[in-house]
């Protein structure tokens, strides 16, 4: 289990994020209109309203669990779970959702709530990581949930919200990557790991992409801030359909043959005008025995002496 926690400005940005999952499942809520995602954003805002020093009143963590523990965490343990999370944490009397997602491996869920509190108070943020991370710890500890393997591994639990999703997506692509031949291929497998991809059209001409940005748990990262080999233009060199790469491999073959079938068009083309129209009638190399022509060929060189020599 780990807890990924962010603040926000935007309410109907993260509702909509939430929710909008393919069978995301509402697990619990609190003091929210339930509705469509304009309604429960304006909910969140009226509260809001009350404290409006607060620049990030947007709370949102998710909570995510190793595959290993899928068959125990039904709905209503990971609710119990959460909502035990959200007492240690101190983060209590406000409004909140609880929301299930089933795109991943690992079973996860989204905890969105209000930082302003329903006496208008700030829900305080103070060391929250660190508060965090020996909640988290309490928790697998009693719930018999399973831990990371391995001493060397990155302890992703330390990092910081965004870096530790931005590490999260470059392995991700990474394993993506090796498994793919085609773009299809490569963006299933990214999501099948919690993570979508959006293309960047060139401004003006939408047939046209200049590049590619992933996106997980609400975090976007433009491709080459994952790492410089995996900008669009270096994915795209590598990710290029079957019916691409078969015009790719072609393409050598046919320069190659047509310089070759250039030069005989030429001669082919060089020689018309004097054996196709002449009939070899002015070849001495070749003679014929047709009276007319041999008459014909005496009357041209009588012309050409009676013109004389051409001075």
């Amino acid at each position: 289990m780990i807890a990924k926690i962010v603040k926000g400005a935007s309410f109907k940005g993260c509702v909509q994020y939430v929710t909008g999952k393919d069978n995301a499942t509402m697990l619990a809520s609190d003091g929210v209109l339930l509705g469509s995602v304009s309604e429960i954003a304006d909910s969140f805002e009226y509260q809001r309203a009350l404290n409006p020093r607060v620049s990030k009143p947007v709370g949102h963590i998710a909570l995510s669990f190793k595959p290993e523990d899928k068959d125990k965490l039904t709905d209503e343990m990971m609710t119990k779970i959460a909502l035990e999370y959200m007492e240690l944490m101190g983060i209590r009397d406000t409004q909140f959702l609880l929301v299930r997602h089933h795109n991943t491996a690992n079973p996860h869920c989204h905890l969105v709530y209000n930082r302003v509190d329903n006496n208008g108070k700030t829900i305080s943020d103070k060391l929250e990581r660190r508060r965090s991370e020996k909640v988290v710890k309490q928790l697998k500890d009693k719930y018999g949930l399973t831990y990371s393997d391995g001493k060397g591994q990155t302890r992703t639990e330390r990092l910081h919200y965004t870096e530790r999703t931005k590490f999260e997506i470059q392995n991700a692509v990474k394993t993506a990557l090796q498994a793919s031949r085609t773009w299809q291929q490569f963006t299933d497998r990214l999501k099948q790991q919690g993570v979508e991809v959006e293309f960047k059209k060139r401004r003006g001409n939408n047939n046209v992409i200049d590049g590619i940005t992933f996106i997980k748990d609400g975090v976007r990262f433009k491709g080459s801030q994952i790492g410089r080999q995996f900008s669009y233009a270096k994915l795209n060199g590598r990710l290029a359909n079957d019916e691409q790469r078969q015009e790719v491999n072609r393409e050598p073959i046919n320069r190659n043959e047509q310089p070759k079938e250039e030069p005989v068009l030429e001669q082919h083309h060089d020689r018309e005008p004097s054996f196709d129209f002449s009939l070899g009638l002015f070849d001495t190399n070749n003679p014929v025995n047709d009276p007319a022509e041999e008459e014909f060929r005496r009357r041209m060189q009588r012309k050409k002496k009676k013109r004389g020599p051409r001075l």
